[in-house]
C-alpha cells in the first residue's frame, strides 16, 4: 500500500490477495518496492493523500514504523519472544511512539485501534507502544 502511494498508484483492493502461494517472497517483493519508493530523491518532503489523510513521505515512513513495530510486538507476544533488552529496538519504539501519540492525538481511533491501554510508565518502550495502539500489556492469548 505504502509503495504504491508513494509511487503514484492505487493500492490493491483490500480484499485482494496480495501474498499468493508465497507469503514470504510476497513480504520481501514489498519490502523492496517500498525501499525503492522510499529512496526516490524528495518523496519524503512530498505531501500524499490517502484514506487515512494527508501526510507527507517522512510522516508515511514513520506511519510504515510504528506499524512495523507493533506487529513485531504482536509476533513476539505469541512465540515467547523478549523484547526488552534491545536497546535499538527500544529506541526505535521510543520515536515511533513519540509520532504517533502526537500522529494520533484527538483522532478518532475506531476501526484502526482499540483505545490505549493502562501500562506503567516504566514499561520497556515497545510495551508502551503496544499499549498506546490499544494491546493489553502483558499479553496472553486468552485477553
Amino acid at each position: 500500500m505504502f509503495a504504491a502511494m508513494l509511487a503514484g498508484k492505487h493500492p490493491p483492493p483490500s480484499a485482494a490477495d496480495v501474498l499468493g502461494g508465497d507469503p514470504a517472497g510476497a513480504y520481501a517483493r514489498s519490502a523492496q518496492l517500498l525501499l525503492e519508493a522510499f529512496g526516490v530523491p524528495g518523496v519524503l518532503e512530498q505531501s500524499f493523500q490517502s484514506p487515512i489523510g494527508t501526510a507527507t513521505g517522512l510522516e508515511r515512513l514513520q506511519i510504515r514504523n510504528y506499524d512495523l513495530l507493533a506487529h513485531l510486538w504482536d509476533l513476539a507476544q505469541a512465540t515467547g519472544q523478549q523484547l526488552e533488552n534491545d536497546p535499538v529496538l527500544q529506541a526505535s519504539a521510543q520515536q515511533a511512539l513519540e509520532f504517533a501519540g502526537g500522529q494520533l492525538a484527538g483522532v478518532d481511533r475506531a476501526g484502526r485501534f482499540a483505545p490505549p491501554q493502562p501500562i506503567s510508565g516504566t514499561a520497556a518502550a515497545l510495551d508502551q507502544l503496544a499499549a498506546f495502539l490499544g494491546r493489553p500489556v502483558p499479553w496472553s492469548p486468552n485477553c
